[in-house]
């Protein structure tokens, strides 16, 4: 399998195409060649390549900042001496002066597969803005460790936020960078010179990465917390506890795969949620564990909770459903503690009068059927497979693997 990236750097054509013209790129610590030299210095090592300016989402380009809505500043790259503007600072939507510093923009950045990961909605904003001033666009295309299946609700309107741009995507949404930006630029009609460069033999339903091609390509964390090919594939569920006043596993080493609280008995949980749906359960393998984050919720605590576990022998990859699973999970503790203060209220990714949990979901369906004791599964699994169904229609003619 080769990247995009690596398929770039190979091939003297491609590279040739943009001599004489000022280049940027987007990326992140993930930026990488299958040898782990980042993509900055893999570009400036190009002797046609004339590299101006550089562009670092959320947590930076060198992968600076640790926790949620932790800013980052223009500077210049110690490495290359080139200006580094942040899209996750004083601005998220890239300015006129920024745009002027270069002609194309290369974006090579590893997304995990899910609508709220930031860097979708940079790369949204990024596309928009490229449109609007002339610039064209390069996607450098990398896997997407999730896989292809797909899960959860699309987008509601009037929901839009640095969790989920303005469009109607799905939690779960089982595309590569390079396909998603296509479909956007299609879904609003942009006028933008896009090139996507695909990797070479990618097969993101082959065995036993499902998306990952384990034992090819290192997994470089793609931001902070994004520390194994396991939290990716639980991170369309386990994401939703950022909304929640339970603990997510942030302070931890395991965050995002772990779900937990102090004053929680979770081995009655998950007896209900087995009680309640049983199958929603299947796919992985679930561990009762105690934890003690050293900051964020609960911090100093020591918390009973979950652990998914995505990585052995057991996994099924069509079976796994993070998403239904972590609503689940949520509706037994809302059953099994009814006056349980689950919904966390605090400002979220810049929005102030919005609960996140309705932020990272996309609308006020998932919160308002886990607090509506009378609602069952049921009514959930037919509202997911309505849009699930849809997507996957929307999503067909954008499939490059």
């Amino acid at each position: 399998m080769k990247l995009g990236i690596d398929k770039f750097i190979e091939n003297r054509a491609l590279r040739k195409l943009l001599e004489g013209r000022r280049v940027a790129l987007l990326g992140h610590p993930a930026s990488l060649t299958s040898e782990c030299r980042h993509t900055i210095d893999a570009l400036i090592a190009c002797p046609e390549i004339n590299v101006v300016s550089a562009f670092g989402p959320q947590h930076g380009m060198r992968g600076d900042k640790q926790d949620n809505m932790i800013e980052t500043k223009n500077y210049t790259d110690p490495e290359s001496g080139i200006a580094v503007f942040s899209l996750y600072g004083e601005v998220r939507y890239p300015t006129k002066e920024m745009l002027d510093s270069f002609d194309v923009l290369l974006v090579d950045i590893q997304d995990i597969g899910t609508k709220i990961y930031t860097y979708v909605t940079t790369l949204i904003y990024v596309l928009e803005a490229c449109s609007k001033y002339g610039k064209s666009v390069w996607i450098l295309d990398r896997p997407n460790p999730a896989g292809r299946p797909i899960e959860g609700t699309l987008l509601e309107a009037e929901w839009e936020s640095f969790v989920g741009a303005a469009a109607p995507l799905i939690m779960r949404h089982g595309l590569t960078f390079g396909e998603l930006a296509k479909w956007f630029v299609d879904l609003k009609h942009l006028n933008l010179d896009l090139k996507v460069i695909p990797m070479a033999d990618y097969k993101p339903e082959a065995a036993p990465g499902f998306g990952w091609p384990i034992l090819e390509l290192s997994w470089i964390n793609p931001s902070p917390n994004a520390s194994s090919l396991n939290m990716a594939r639980c991170f369309p569920g386990t994401v939703l506890f950022e909304g929640t006043t339970l603990s997510e596993g942030r302070g931890t080493t395991t965050a995002l795969e772990i779900i937990g609280a102090p004053d929680i008995d979770f081995k009655l949980v998950l007896n209900r949620m087995s009680a309640l749906q049983s199958d929603w359960l299947t796919g992985c393998l679930l561990r009762l564990c105690y934890f003690e984050p050293t900051f964020h919720k609960h911090a100093g605590k020591l918390c009973a909770g979950i652990q998914i576990h995505t990585d052995n022998t057991s996994y099924q990859h069509q079976q796994f459903q993070p998403y239904r699973l972590c609503a689940l999970l949520l509706k037994a503790v809302r059953l099994a503690y009814p006056d349980y203060e689950i919904w966390r209220n605090f400002p979220y990714e810049y929005e102030t009068d919005k609960l996140a949990i309705d932020l990272l979901s996309g609308g006020t369906f998932l919160r308002e059927w886990v607090n509506d004791s009378s609602a069952k599964p049921t009514d959930f699994d037919e509202r997911l497979k309505k849009d699930e169904d849809e997507w996957a229609e929307i999503r067909r003619p954008y499939l490059l693997y």
